[in-house]
């Protein structure tokens, strides 16, 4: 290893070890991060800083107002009315419908959107006992549900970031965003399955008492009044910033500022005010992905990414099933992600090297990619941070039970999405 790789995984190690342990707030090590490669003679401002300037990152930071926006509309009102329904119907019926319910809620905001678990899981937690719908039973399987949109039209985080690893690895091939659509469709119907089959091994108690505030959280969710015709065009606005990311590879640049131009709609209409269109557009996610992009660039410029690409496929072999290097990377990527906490960080350690090893193997490496950026956000079979705490601490599960479930939900996401991306983008 030259000085270079050694002083490149440092600042990388800083970085992960900062996030990790909360030293810093969230999005913050990223940017440290870029100084110390300055600092270091790794990179110039201009390469350390480059992520700030990456098309798919602005992109998603004008997304992020976009759906600020749409999220105070009555879409989410309309949401709840269902899930409330559905659970004073009671029985095995009205408990498929609540997962729909809830991964077809998760369409319109995104996975893994931190506002709408925390709105199902309190939700959930103010629903007294009955022994027609245990709420013991609805706390796992809508918990991970929010992970999972059931119509894949809100994929732009994750699409983004395969796009910029591919780019960084040299690979300039554009990836259809309609494909990548269809992966994340497929690990959303595989978690759907597993959901339904898993209702009788689900435990069968009641929950802790509502929290003290869960009611407060469901009332600042609601809808904000808005004039009819503003709440059209919001909704409007949101569908063309999606069509309009899905149709990039026929758009070319102009697909990137679709979502721009629609902020800036919702910020002339006064749906949303300077603050939150600042505060979305610059949210820690985004300092985090424009941050992490300098530093695998820098991994990348010291060939310790090739590097290690390189030790991963001989030690694979030329003979070696594409499928397996797939699974392999997905399951390192989301076990890292499980433990350290850091979805992000992990995909961009992981998704260079998978890069790297298909090439070097001479395979396409679009499917690694896409498999392995999407698997950072798949694991939670352990109950260590944000969401998989909150859901056993709420559910007042045991280990096993929590283990029950989640265990054979992670397995079952990870080989689905793997499978999807080897056959939707042929290596």
């Amino acid at each position: 290893m030259t000085i270079q790789m050694i002083l490149a995984l440092a600042i990388l190690v800083i970085m992960i070890g900062l996030i990790m342990f909360d030293v810093l707030p969230f999005g913050a090590p990223p940017l440290l991060a870029c100084m110390l490669l300055v600092v270091t003679g790794l990179s110039t401002v201009p390469e350390a800083f480059a992520g700030f300037t990456n098309s798919s990152v602005i992109m998603i930071a004008s997304f992020m107002v976009v759906l600020a926006g749409v999220q105070k509309t009555r879409a989410m009102d309309k949401v709840k009315e269902a899930l409330i329904a559905l659970v004073n119907r009671g029985g095995y019926k009205s408990y498929a419908l609540l997962v729909i319910v809830v991964m077809v809620g998760a369409s319109l905001v995104g996975g893994g959107n931190t506002g709408y678990y925390v709105l199902i899981l309190s939700l959930i937690s103010t629903i007294p006992y009955t022994k027609k719908m245990p709420t013991s039973k609805l706390m796992m399987p809508l918990g991970f549900a929010t992970n999972h949109p059931l119509i894949p039209i809100n994929v732009a985080l994750y699409y983004g970031v395969v796009s910029s690893v591919l780019e960084t690895a040299g690979f300039m091939e554009p990836v259809s965003m309609i494909k990548f659509s269809a992966v994340n469709f497929a690990m959303a119907v595989a978690f759907l399955v597993w959901s339904l089959v898993a209702y009788r091994l689900l435990p069968d108690h009641p929950i802790a008492a509502a929290e003290m505030d869960a009611q407060a959280k469901i009332e600042k969710t609601k809808a904000v009044p808005m004039e009819p015709w503003k709440e059209k065009v919001t909704v409007v606005a949101f569908v063309v910033s999606v069509v309009g990311m899905m149709l990039i590879n026929t758009l070319g640049n102009m697909a990137y500022v679709i979502p721009g131009l629609s902020a800036m709609a919702l910020l002339f209409m006064k749906v949303v005010d300077f603050k939150e269109f600042r505060e979305n557009m610059f949210a820690p996610v985004i300092l985090m992905m424009a941050g992490v992009i300098g530093v695998a660039d820098a991994l990348a410029n010291s060939g310790f990414t090739a590097m290690i690409g390189e030790a991963i496929a001989t030690a694979l072999g030329t003979s070696v099933a594409p499928l397996l290097v797939i699974i392999l990377f997905a399951l390192l990527t989301s076990t890292c992600a499980t433990f350290t906490g850091s979805n992000m960080g992990s995909v961009y350690i992981f998704a260079p090297i998978a890069i790297a090893a298909c090439m070097s193997l001479g395979l396409n490496p679009t499917a690694a990619a896409a498999a392995v950026v999407v698997s950072g956000w798949q694991g939670g079979y352990m109950p260590i941070d944000g969401m998989p705490a909150m859901i056993m601490g709420m559910g007042k599960y045991k280990l096993p039970e929590f283990w029950k479930f989640t265990v054979p939900m992670y397995l079952i996401r990870i080989i689905a999405l793997s499978v999807a991306a080897a056959v939707i983008f042929p290596m």
